[in-house]
């Protein structure tokens, strides 16, 4: 079948053309204008893109048009395809009448916490062996996009309770027919489609109800909303919760989460209990790099959703152990002078409260600077001004940026931004309402200061605001992407180094940027509780700044997070450099373990005359 999607630069619609490419259909595509990364993931799919809109971009004739929910019945394609007769239809019913046959959908839905839940069920399938397809909104770090498509039985989906399309007001979720269905949480938001509470609650309920009998609706205790809809299922129902008392949990609750204490690592160790023909059963202790809470709340929803699915425990316990996150969610985005930049996408006072809770726990004794956007539909409005007070308190220190484009909001109804930052500076939180992101760099450049955590918070770019600041305040290291792999593959000639630094392998690597752009790079290789740090090069024109033990230091304490215990790594002339500041000692061979010693690096000819060293952490 030919597909044409408009706004296919969109996250779902170009997990949509993933899917539907990967499944034999020919897909092309027009946006506005499309970026990295999904430029470049449309270009390695092969599917064309056409820019700007315009009616020629239906000239090869699709047999189906697909609408994304920001376009409406004027649009210029919209209206060039009704001429032409072509149908038009929505990526969630494509989703539901292409992709999902023969499949058991499991969709995740809720106000908070959807993508993170769908991505760790996700990644806890792939684990184990199940070779599930996903659907996501968001990109699970490791997996490097929104989507997957897999041979098995399982399709893991994120439901969004929006609107589907100009043409179809229901729920995007409502297309998915979910077998298995995740209820994070049930709050208000979204005002801009919803008139009331009792509209979003209504939404919901048209889920639940849809789940077949001999299904399972998997809900969240903690949310009175969400228990409240999910008596309208037909069902079989399991709650879980996070339980921070010792004491036993109501009978109703079949699922929970005890004994939660950051490690020394970072990370987050629990124990899961679970009901058994009315006993209480002990799952495992299970660890976890998603902090806080809520977080801890989202493991629980997929341990649970695993063993409904007969994942074997230790693979389950392995899947969450290993999952990387989520772009966007605590995401870091670098560090320069001592100073933390991460970002996250919460803009929704519970998500923002949550957040900066959680990162009270992974940094404490750290001060915490929260810089803040109003752009979604909800936050533009004052429909949580006071909520938002009290969310943003759990901040050190708050800085309130302009209001995304006010002329889409009612004067009348419009959030207050300036108020925020009095609100929060009466009730004694430091505040300021900084309406220009060049400004609010250059302030926060010269306050911060080493140990500093600055948490970005947006549902949109804040106009390159983490980048921004980490140039202003120098030498900083970060998290690679694609199109830093060139100027990577010319820090490792330059230093000599004959390394892998393919475009696919950005995500394990690390760069360190100067006025000069990429001058230093080092690569961090996960495998389980074994890691491989390897390419750790300087351009030779900046060596003796410390570079190099900045890059070594920062791959080290990404090990140390993402729950490794032993790194180990090849070289001919830096032993002792590696031994005295890190503490990595020299290894035989053969106490390597088998997927170590399979490894790309380990089994290249260069590496054959190198010494091998471990880090026990």
């Amino acid at each position: 079948m030919k597909v044409h999607l408009i706004g296919i630069g969109g996250t779902g619609m170009g997990a949509v053309a993933g899917l539907l490419a990967e499944a034999g259909h020919e897909v092309r595509g027009s946006d506005a204008a499309v970026y990295p990364p999904m430029s470049d993931q449309l270009s390695e799919l092969g599917v064309p893109v056409m820019m700007p809109y315009a009616e020629d971009n239906l000239a090869w004739v699709p047999d189906l048009v697909v609408v994304g929910n920001v376009h409406g019945k004027d649009h210029i394609e919209v209206v060039a395809a009704q001429d032409r007769g072509i149908p038009l239809t929505s990526f969630p019913a494509v989703i539901g009448e292409q992709l999902l046959d023969g499949k058991h959908a499991i969709v995740v839905c809720g106000t908070h916490g959807k993508t993170t839940t769908t991505s760790l069920i996700g990644h806890i399938l792939i684990e184990a062996g199940y070779d599930p397809s996903l659907f996501i909104g968001g990109v699970p770090v490791t997996l490097g996009r929104g989507y997957r498509s897999g041979r098995g039985s399982e399709f893991v989906i994120e439901g969004d309770e929006y609107d589907t399309a100009f043409f179809d007001k229901g729920p995007k979720f409502l297309h998915y027919a979910a077998r298995t269905a995740v209820l994070t949480s049930v709050e208000l938001d979204h005002v801009d489609i919803f008139p009331s509470f009792d509209a979003v609650r209504d939404t919901f309920k048209k889920l639940v109800s849809a789940i077949p009998a001999d299904g399972l609706l998997v809900v969240c205790a903690d949310s009175p909303d969400a228990l409240a809809v999910a008596k309208h299922a037909v069902c079989k129902i399991e709650q879980y919760a996070v339980i921070d008392d010792g004491n036993e949990p109501p009978v109703e609750i079949g699922w929970w989460a005890q004994h939660s204490e950051i490690t020394k690592s970072g990370r987050v160790g629990f124990d899961v209990f679970r009901r058994v023909a009315g006993r209480v059963e002990r799952l495992e202790h299970f660890e976890s790099l998603l902090v806080g809470r809520h977080n801890v709340a989202n493991c629980v929803a997929a341990i649970a959703v695993a063993c409904a699915r007969s994942v074997p425990t230790a693979d389950i316990q392995r899947g969450v152990a290993s999952f990387a996150g989520v772009l966007r969610r605590q995401e870091l985005r670098g560090i320069a002078g001592g100073v933390t930049v991460l970002d996250d996408y919460a803009h929704h006072p519970t998500a923002v409260r949550e957040t900066l809770k959680a990162l009270r726990k992974r940094y404490p004794k750290r001060r915490l600077i929260a810089v803040y956007e109003p752009r979604s539909a909800t936050s533009r409005r004052k429909t949580f001004q006071a909520e938002f007070a009290e969310a943003f308190a759990h901040a050190d220190e708050v800085v309130v940026g302009r209001l995304f484009d006010p002329s889409k909001i009612p004067p009348a109804d419009r959030f207050d931004p300036e108020r925020l930052a009095l609100d929060l500076h009466r009730s004694g939180t430091k505040a300021a309402y900084v309406p220009d992101v060049d400004t609010i760099v250059k302030q926060l450049a010269e306050s911060a200061a080493p140990g500093d955590i600055v948490c970005v918070l947006s549902s949109g770019s804040f106009d390159g605001l983490h980048d921004k600041l980490l140039d202003e305040i120098g030498d900083s290291m970060r998290p690679a992407h694609r199109e830093d792999m060139a100027a990577v593959r010319n820090v490792l000639a330059a230093a000599g180094l004959e390394e892998p630094a393919r475009d696919d392998q950005a995500v394990s690597f690390f760069v360190l940027r100067n006025e000069h752009g990429v001058v230093g790079c080092v690569a961090l290789e996960v495998l389980g509780d074994d890691a491989i740090l390897r390419a750790l090069a300087i351009d030779p024109r900046f060596r003796g700044a410390g570079y190099g033990w900045m890059l070594a230091d920062t791959a080290v304490n990404q090990a140390r997070w993402r729950g490794v215990r032993r790194i180990y790594l090849l070289t001919e002339t830096a032993s002792e450099f590696f031994a005295a500041k890190f503490g990595f000692r020299v290894v035989d061979r053969s106490t390597l373990s088998k997927q170590v010693a399979a490894s790309e690096v380990f089994t290249r000819p260069a590496g054959a005359h190198q010494v091998a060293m471990r880090l026990d952490l």
